[in-house]
């Protein structure tokens, strides 16, 4: 079996797949990759059936030596791509020989990087997920140096080749589809109307649990007290006490206690808030609104 070492692990380098989702009456979170659809894309280069583990990087990428002859591609958000020091494609199938080092670079734009290797990162699956979860612990640690990470067997899939693959951008605002509810009656009737006026920030305590924001105007409640907790689905919009909302990404928990305000249906406004830096502008606008295309080219993740 083919293996890659761990020469630079990066700020946060977590393996991911489609994430262990049908176990939350058990407590455990969804996890997954956060971009689905640049997840995706790199899975299609090199061949991969879908629902294979690739590592997702956090803004300063990774560096990976082969220790066999393998075939990656890269993509999310735009870096450099390095193989032994020379130039290598990104969002495009790379070979890598054996004892050549792979070095992927700082993220250019947006915020999250993907590494597919043909075969997929045959790490122990748990719950029938190799996902890492930074919230129960659940997978495979997040990469350290040194670190080997098997790679399975590739499949009867041909590599694909970039004519089809369009390739996602960063997005310098987030425009966020919301459904209403289930708990919008917890606010007052100003506040909500003016939800759809304010402009957020995306604020640096940000992670795979949840983008949070800062500025804007907060949301005020309508009744005192507090929710027993209650299940929590991906993209729920949660409102804590300082009024300022919080969008549930994959590594979100299961139960919360807070009124939720809406929800950010999945799809491409989810995955650009996986690329979302700090300080980038956040507004929210009625799903009906707003067709799935719109929201990609307001977010800015469809050139």
């Amino acid at each position: 079996m083919a293996e890659l070492a761990v020469v630079r692990p990066g700020a946060l380098t977590t393996v991911q797949d489609e994430g262990r989702p049908g176990h939350a009456h058990l407590g455990v979170p969804r996890s997954g990759a956060l971009d689905t659809a640049a997840y995706a894309l790199a899975n299609r280069l090199v061949g991969n059936p879908p629902g294979a583990a690739v590592l997702e990087t956090t803004l300063d990428g990774v560096g990976l030596r082969a220790l066999a002859a393998v075939t990656v591609a890269v993509t999310g958000a735009p870096c450099s791509v390095r193989v032994s020091g020379r130039p290598a494609a990104w969002g495009a199938p790379v070979r890598v020989p054996a004892g050549a080092e792979l070095e992927v670079g700082r993220a250019e734009s947006g915020l999250r990087g993907y590494v597919a290797v043909r075969g997929g990162l045959a790490v122990p699956p748990v719950l029938g997920s190799r996902s890492a979860d930074l919230l129960s612990g659940l997978g495979p640690p997040v990469l350290s140096a040194g670190a080997l990470l098997p790679v399975g067997p590739a499949g009867p899939d041909p590599v694909a080749g970039t004519a089809l693959c369009p390739l996602p951008g960063a997005p310098a605002r987030l425009l966020l589809p919301l459904r209403p509810g289930p708990r919008a009656d917890w606010f007052t009737e100003a506040s909500l109307a003016g939800l759809w006026r304010s402009v957020f920030r995306v604020s640096p305590r940000s992670n795979r649990i949840g983008l949070r924001t800062e500025a804007g105007t907060p949301l005020v409640r309508a009744r005192p007290g507090e929710l027993p907790s209650e299940g929590m689905v991906l993209g729920a919009v949660q409102v804590p006490p300082d009024g300022l909302p919080v969008v549930f990404l994959a590594d979100h928990p299961v139960t919360g206690g807070y009124p939720v305000v809406g929800v950010v249906p999945p799809g491409p406004a989810l995955d650009a808030a996986a690329q979302a830096r700090p300080g980038v502008p956040v507004r929210f606008v009625r799903a009906a609104g707003l067709s799935a295309t719109a929201a990609a080219r307001a977010a800015g993740t469809v050139r």
